[in-house]
């Protein structure tokens, strides 16, 4: 009878662990909602994405205020069409910008909203016409070594 009840709580001991273990992981992950309440629906065109990926956070001001529902590239203008889910409790007006941000040096890419002066309010399926593109690195490092191959060598 000792042993069975050893056995029992190993097993809850276990149990516990797996959950918490699936938990941090769905956390880390970024695939548990952060808000259960209600959201609207907008979206933003960017000319270059960079490695933005589907579930990024938007933030405005270091906080999380929705997620990045959707990507695809948009056949008429051939740039890529970014659907956000803003939280309800949050309204933007209709000048924000939306740019691509990178969290630390080689870290997460997420958009990052930066709140107008105007008082009309952008409402559901309108869109954020200023926008500013990612930074790639690669492309930084590019334009770095082509204008040092430029520069004329100073002879000595």
């Amino acid at each position: 009878m000792k042993r069975a009840t050893i056995d029992l709580w190993v097993g809850i001991f276990v149990a516990i662990g797996l959950a918490s273990v699936s938990f941090l992981s769905l956390k880390v992950a970024n695939l548990t909602s952060s808000n259960g309440g209600a959201t609207y629906a907008l979206y933003a065109e960017f000319d270059n994405i960079g490695g933005l990926k589907v579930k990024a956070p938007v933030k405005s001001s270091g906080v999380v205020v929705g997620r990045v529902t959707g990507i695809e590239l948009n056949a008429d203008n051939y740039r890529a069409r970014v659907s956000l889910a803003l939280d309800q409790k949050f309204a933007f007006s209709r000048d924000t910008s939306a740019e691509i941000l990178t969290a630390g040096l080689l870290g997460e890419q997420y958009i990052g909203l930066t709140q107008g002066g105007e008082e009309d309010v952008l409402k559901e399926g309108d869109r954020i016409a200023l926008t500013s593109s990612a930074m790639v690195l690669e492309q930084l490092i590019g334009k770095f070594m082509t204008s040092m191959a430029e520069k004329p060598a100073s002879g000595k």
